[in-house]
Parts: structure tokens; sequence; C-alpha cells
């Protein structure tokens, strides 16, 4: 949550999950996180990673793509997003799978940030 506090200083902080919106509001209400607004791919009726779901939060925003940064912990989503022209960063979530399975967290160029935590994103964006 610090994170995102620090982040949501200089920056609109939006969710975007396959997950329904009321179950996205009642984890963020019961996790105290500071999201601005809550979408989810139910409200482009179509579900990650299908293009219409990157390019509605530029349409609800009225921002272009390039206005837009998804981050996340999965490079396939990452991808899907650059597709669709939003910037990227890429948080590191080592232990998502057990400590007997660990992910590989390796930098991808094309994302436009790599992250260890989202207080590190915030460092690298100034907030």
């Amino acid at each position: 949550v610090a994170g995102l506090t620090r982040l949501k200083a200089k920056h609109t902080l939006c969710s975007l999950s396959n997950g329904n919106i009321g179950l996205l509001t009642n984890m963020a209400k019961r996790a105290g996180l500071p999201w601005d607004c809550v979408l989810s791919a139910e409200v482009f009726r179509a579900y990650k990673p299908d293009p219409a779901t990157y390019l509605g939060v530029a349409r609800v925003f009225d921002v272009a793509p390039s206005d837009v940064m998804l981050v996340a912990a999965h490079q396939d989503d990452l991808a899907a997003a650059r597709a669709c022209g939003l910037r990227t960063a890429y948080i590191e979530r080592p232990l998502e799978f057990g400590a007997k399975h660990p992910k590989d967290v390796s930098p991808d160029a094309a994302n436009s940030f790599h992250a260890k935590s989202l207080v590190h994103l915030a460092e690298q964006l100034g907030c």
C-alpha cells in the first residue's frame, strides 16, 4: 500500500483486472488500496489480453494509449499492453509460485520500467 500511496501523489491509479468490479472493489476496501478508479475487463466486455481492455482504459480517461502505464508482475500481460501502445512497468514477484518454484524476474528491455516493488517503482518515477 505504501508504494501505491506514493504513486497516487503524482499519478491516477486504476485497477485493470479480469476480476469483476464488485470483487475488485471489495478487495480494495478490505486491503486499503488507494485506487482512484476501479476498472475491470467486464466494463469492456472483453478479457485480457484482448486489446479492448488496455485501449479501453485510455478511452475511459480520454488519453492516448502512450499516456497509460500498465504495472504488472506478468510479462505476457505487459507484452499485450505494449502491443496496444501502453507503457509498461514490471514488478518482481520472485516467490509468486512458492519458494520451491522461484519465478524468473529478469528484466525485459521492452518494458518502460523494472522494479523490485511498488515503492521502488515510485522512486523511479520521482514519487
